[in-house]
């Protein structure tokens, strides 16, 4: 007779192993799939939504263990849907891409591997990695229309008396964000006097002077459109990452966006590498090619230094932008392209339009909506934080190095006739004089000017 064996039953994962379920909302398909990707590589099970109304499908066909929300959503209002969405799905771990999380809403014992994803995954925000570690940031304001606070508080960092910053809860700004991660590169009290932190700044320009503020705000006011954009300002002042947040925050996300510098190309050429050309068109033209605008048909045309565009071209252009119909070069044929159009310009273009220099009726077609990026002397105040930025950049590939008092007193002095641009270059070759020094000194801040 066989002896009885009793069947042992496989036994349950340990908590540790079991699958933990994570939503990601945003129109965003490149954030989410970075997410996605790193969230994976921590054994979570992750979903996807586009919208806020996919998001509470997807909650609703099976509650997840997180959601994690965009700073924008292209149906509803942000507030009202997390407000709603605390409301329907109460035992949710409920976080936003700045890492903020709801005041009373659960914790996810496993928070810390949400907080360390999005810092992979949205390298421009700065203020999401202590979140793992920090009591949850309070979601809403008690009283919208008190003004905002910076809290400051000490930091256990290794050098300097290292400050935080918390985004604070300001007029019509319903997120808070977590303190900042590591040490402060900047003197402590390099700090003092800069604006208060916001929400309402777009994650791509790093500043909350008051006209920073006003040009995120220009920015989520037209993405959701396909309205023309005309980006006026000076060289070096981030119009191209103007041009790439309307992008992103718009429904063309999905779709190309494609930029050409118009002072980059010869005129004879850049006709043919706007609208393409045809096999024979002229002389080298061996085999047909699609312009650049058909290329980002469905998606965003980034025309960057408009102003430099030759007049001849100009009523070609002005035509596409009037009919939506290009005809490539040595072609009878017309094409039919659907592009958001987005300009920019160092140049006062309204002036040149006015003294003839520019097609006027080309300028009222692309200046339906007009956003001015401001020098870096007109916002001085973000000096601080841009430094702090640019640093921790970085130092993604090389030992973080800081600035001390002497240094950071020579940046301030500066009028910065290149802007940003000419800050991150000159921080660059700081960072490669100092050497192996973890501290950049007055000595090593060259400005490359030359001095008779």
């Amino acid at each position: 007779m066989q002896p009885f064996s009793v069947p042992v039953l496989p036994s349950p994962l340990p908590p540790r192993l079991r699958p933990r379920t994570a939503l990601l909302a945003s129109s965003d398909r490149s954030f989410r799939q970075r997410l996605h990707q790193t969230l994976s590589g921590l054994r979570w099970q992750v979903r996807e939504a586009e919208t806020g109304a996919q998001a509470w499908a997807e909650a609703e066909a099976s509650v997840p263990e997180a959601v994690i929300v965009d700073s924008w959503l292209p149906d509803l209002e942000l507030s009202e849907f997390l407000r709603e969405f605390r409301a329907s799905f109460p035992k949710v771990d409920l976080v936003t891409a700045a890492g903020a999380a709801m005041e009373d809403g659960p914790r996810s014992p496993y928070r810390q591997e949400l907080m360390h994803a999005l810092r992979i995954s949205q390298d421009n925000d700065t203020a999401v990695w202590n979140a793992a570690v920090a009591p949850a940031a309070p979601f809403f304001a008690e009283k919208p229309g008190q003004p905002g606070t910076v809290r400051r508080e000490d930091s256990r960092a290794t050098e300097g008396n290292a400050i935080r910053l918390l985004r604070p809860i300001q007029n019509d700004c319903s997120l808070t964000a977590a303190p900042a991660p590591g040490e402060l590169l900047v003197p402590a009290g390099a700090l003092e006097g800069t604006p208060a932190p916001s929400c309402d700044r777009i994650p791509e320009l790093v500043g909350n002077a008051p006209a920073m503020l006003d040009v995120s705000r220009r920015i989520r006011l037209v993405a959701p459109r396909s309205t023309p954009v005309l980006i006026e300002g000076p060289t070096g002042s981030g119009k191209e990452l103007v041009a790439e947040a309307l992008h992103r925050l718009s429904s063309r996300n999905r779709k190309p966006f494609v930029a050409i510098n118009c002072a980059a190309i010869p005129e004879a050429l850049l006709e043919a590498e706007l609208f393409g050309h045809t096999r024979g068109a002229f002389t080298g033209a061996v085999h047909g090619r699609v312009g650049r605008i058909e290329s980002a048909d469905g998606g965003t045309l980034f025309l960057d230094e408009i102003g430099e565009m030759p007049l001849s071209l100009q009523s070609k252009l002005l035509r596409f932008v009037e009919s939506g119909e290009l005809q490539r070069v040595g072609d009878n044929d017309t094409v039919k392209v659907d592009v958001r159009i987005i300009a920019a310009t160092h140049r006062p273009l309204a002036r040149q339009a006015q003294e003839g220099k520019f097609r006027a009726d080309l300028y009222y077609r692309l200046a339906v909506f007009l956003i001015r990026t401001p020098a870096l002397i007109d916002h001085a105040e973000d000096l601080p934080l841009l430094v702090q930025h640019f640093l921790e950049r970085m130092g993604r590939n090389e030992p973080v190095k800081r600035l001390d008092d002497s240094a950071m007193a020579k940046l301030r002095v500066h009028d910065w006739p290149g802007n940003v641009r000419e800050l991150e270059h000159v921080l660059e070759r700081a960072g490669i004089l100092a050497g192996t020094s973890t501290v950049i000194t007055a000595g090593e801040i060259d400005f490359g000017l030359v001095v008779n």
